[in-house]
């Protein structure tokens, strides 16, 4: 089990340092442009090229869609309630209890640790995951939202067309086949450098408070995923991802939307850092209880 994790955890974080690294040795890295590719191209022909392929039930796809719907709106009932009674402010700590970094860390987790069918229950759960952080949890942090921000996420309609040819069965023509692999194999790469390259540039507030936000967003995915698994019977793999992906640090888009919005972006800062910090530390332990639930 040690050497299943260490081959499942060991990249990630190799990965995630040599973005760190780079940054910090000042080499030149535009950040902007690598996420408008991975945001605009690569990720959504990485959804699109798992999703219309993969070898699942069209059903089981359906239920961990449901499922994450779910889990992402009892985060955030859940976590609303403890920030109103602690007096935290909502604009700019809820987005973070409610998404976790299902992306740059969830998807490459996913892929190592549960193979392709792994990856494309992940990839269903980043996707809706995405869907309401760039439309509610913008939302929040700007104080409004509009259909017109839903209609801007460019994996929607990537899923939308993977579920499509899922539930009628019809395979794609093999050349859109190897240029949305070809074009999506860039994705996770990217998303694990840029995210090591993001946080050797935040700039860190509220050391104490980010502390307390982050075991509070550890704690509230966790329970959330293991709880939401249990009322929906859901086992094997897609019980392992819904609880991995639950379980994740803070997604580094929530900074993005706080600094947009002026909604604390250096506190977020903070809790996305420590945040990711504690999952470094916290992960061997979450990848050997995800790896037992999933044999259930």
């Amino acid at each position: 089990m040690i050497a299943e994790l260490l081959s499942i955890v060991t990249p990630i974080f190799i990965a995630v340092a040599a973005g760190f690294a780079w940054a910090k040795l000042d080499r030149p890295y535009d950040a902007d442009l690598v996420t408008s590719l991975v945001y605009y191209v690569g990720t959504p022909c990485l959804v699109f090229s798992i999703l219309a392929n993969v070898e699942l039930d069209p059903g089981a796809v359906g239920i961990m869609a449901g499922a994450s719907i779910a889990a992402l709106f009892t985060t955030g009932a859940v976590g609303y309630i403890v920030l109103k009674v602690f007096k935290q402010p909502i604009r700019a700590f809820l987005p973070s209890m409610i998404f976790s970094n299902s992306g740059n860390m969830g998807l490459p987790l996913c892929l190592l640790a549960f193979g392709e069918n792994g990856l494309a229950f992940g990839i269903t759960y980043f996707t809706v995951s995405s869907v309401f952080n760039h439309t509610v949890g913008s939302g929040i942090a700007a104080g409004v939202t509009t259909v017109r921000h839903v209609l801007r996420v460019p994996m929607i309609y990537a899923a939308a067309l993977a579920f499509v040819c899922l539930w009628t069965g019809i395979r794609p023509p093999e050349w859109i086949n190897n240029t949305t692999d070809l074009l999506g194999g860039m994705s996770i790469p990217l998303l694990l450098i840029t995210l090591g390259i993001s946080l050797a540039r935040l700039n860190v507030g509220g050391l104490k408070r980010a502390v307390l936000l982050s075991l509070l967003r550890f704690a509230l995915g966790f329970a959330v995923g293991l709880g939401i698994s249990e009322v929906l019977g859901l086992d094997g793999i897609a019980r392992g991802v819904l609880i991995l992906q639950s379980s994740l640090p803070v997604a580094v888009f929530n900074f993005l939307f706080a600094k947009r919005f002026d909604a604390s972006p250096d506190e977020v800062a903070g809790l996305v850092v420590v945040s990711t910090t504690m999952a470094f530390v916290l992960l061997p332990a979450l990848m050997w209880f995800v790896l037992r639930q999933s044999a259930l």
